[in-house]
């Protein structure tokens, strides 16, 4: 087997009995792993504050709704499921049967797969008899069922919808938040921790789910450099002693304050830093392991955000990166982009979309933060508002993404001018 650095070659014997010379604790960087407290860093005031939405829950009574929102890698999810997490050991050391349920909107998108993951997480079929298969029945049927389970084991259990932003519509939150009063539990209490990357996402609900929710809101600020030093220094166990050069995490953290505060970023560059320098079968990692690991971060964060978009989307966030290659400009109109866009849907031998409906597939690709969009009033009379739309990452990041996709190789430069 060939290693990456061109140094030699191991067999994959030889590759599995090799000791890891960089991790000792790997799953500390990890972003689903729930720290012990004492790691979480900066989010004291938060804690407490989630902490007291649902603090009614471990004795068995109704907690509040609470909508959190913040920028991605604040530490919402990590401090919802720590909160979750440590209420319910208390609820159950203390005699109150305390359900949780995690549910990634991002993956459960729809109100009927939601619905579906809330009832297979919180159910035991051994005990409650019941089955949810993941397919074959209708929304309301899953729905009687997860009520069924509700109150044959639980007194209480909070569920967390991350990624609200995400889940097409919004009924489901009517339905959780208005069981109890609407007869469809009757042993059992519910609440919901929302969680947003989107401060506006609460203007997309309508009166009667606003009405029935009643909840608390919070705002997660970005980590600052300081903070997400200690967040790596906390976790800097997470690699076996002396391998880290003293300027590793200094710059990772600088990095990600630069991605506004994103720890999950610093987390993600401090692990790839490490697997590169274990690749290279090196003994330490050093700030060009940091350099390498922020190159590797930006391509897999955009490549996993445009895994599965169709080609036309495709061409449209090409045309803005060739747009933006070229220019000294970095926002660009919606008749500028559409000019280039349909040079490529030529080149490709592809329909070319109207210009509003080119519109239509950015606005969606804004929503999925993988473009950005000005909005800018026109003085005088009738002259609207221009949409200018720019990137959130680096052309050669989207154009090496692209790369994987065939149909991408052989534009060139020419199509701008």
């Amino acid at each position: 087997m060939d290693d990456d650095t061109g140094t030699g070659t191991r067999t994959l014997d030889e590759f599995w009995a090799s000791e890891n010379p960089i991790f000792a604790r790997k799953e500390l960087l990890d972003i689903d792993y729930i720290p012990e407290e004492e790691r979480i860093i900066g989010r004291d005031t938060e804690i407490e504050r989630v902490a007291s939405s649902i603090h009614p829950a471990v004795e068995g009574d109704s907690p509040r709704n609470t909508l959190i929102y913040g920028k991605t890698g604040t530490g919402k999810s990590l401090v919802a499921k720590h909160v979750t997490q440590s209420a319910s050991e208390f609820a159950r050391n203390n005699g109150t049967g305390m359900g949780t349920a995690y549910i990634d909107c991002t993956q459960s998108s729809t109100e009927t797969r939601a619905v579906i993951t809330i009832a297979r997480e919180l159910n035991d079929p051994e005990k409650t008899g019941i089955t949810i298969p993941v397919t074959g029945l209708s929304t309301d049927e899953y729905y009687h069922r997860l009520w069924s389970i509700l109150d044959a084991l639980y007194d209480v259990v909070i569920i967390i919808l991350d990624e609200i932003d995400k889940l097409q519509g919004s009924e489901i939150l009517m339905q959780l938040s208005r069981a109890g009063e609407a007869g469809k539990v009757n042993e059992c209490s519910v609440g919901i921790i929302a969680i947003s990357n989107k401060i506006s996402f609460k203007e997309t609900l309508d009166e009667r789910i606003l009405s029935s929710l009643q909840d608390r809101e919070f705002v997660f600020p970005p980590y600052d450099a300081n903070q997400l030093r200690n967040i790596m220094y906390n976790r800097e166990d997470a690699f076996k002693e002396g391998v880290l050069t003293e300027d590793v995490i200094p710059l990772s953290a600088a990095i990600a304050a630069q991605e506004h505060g994103d720890a999950r970023k610093a987390l993600d560059i401090l692990r790839n830093a490490g697997e590169i320098a274990r690749d290279q079968q090196m003994e330490i990692v050093t700030k060009n392991h940091v350099e390498d690991a922020r190159k590797r971060a930006d391509i897999d964060r955009f490549a996993q955000l445009l895994d599965g978009q169709p080609t036309q989307t495709k061409v449209c966030v090409y045309a803005l990166t060739l747009l933006t290659e070229q220019s000294s400009d970095d926002e660009f109109s919606t008749r500028e982009i559409h000019e280039v866009y349909s040079k490529i849907a030529a080149e490709l031998g592809i329909d070319s979309l109207s210009q509003r409906r080119m519109s239509d597939r950015l606005n969606e690709q804004v929503f999925l933060d993988i473009l950005g969009r000005t909005d800018r009033v026109g003085r005088g009379r009738g002259k609207g508002v221009t949409h200018l739309y720019y990137l959130l990452e680096d052309p050669d990041v989207i154009k090496s993404v692209l790369a994987d996709d065939s149909r991408f190789n052989n534009f060139s430069d020419y199509l701008v001018t």
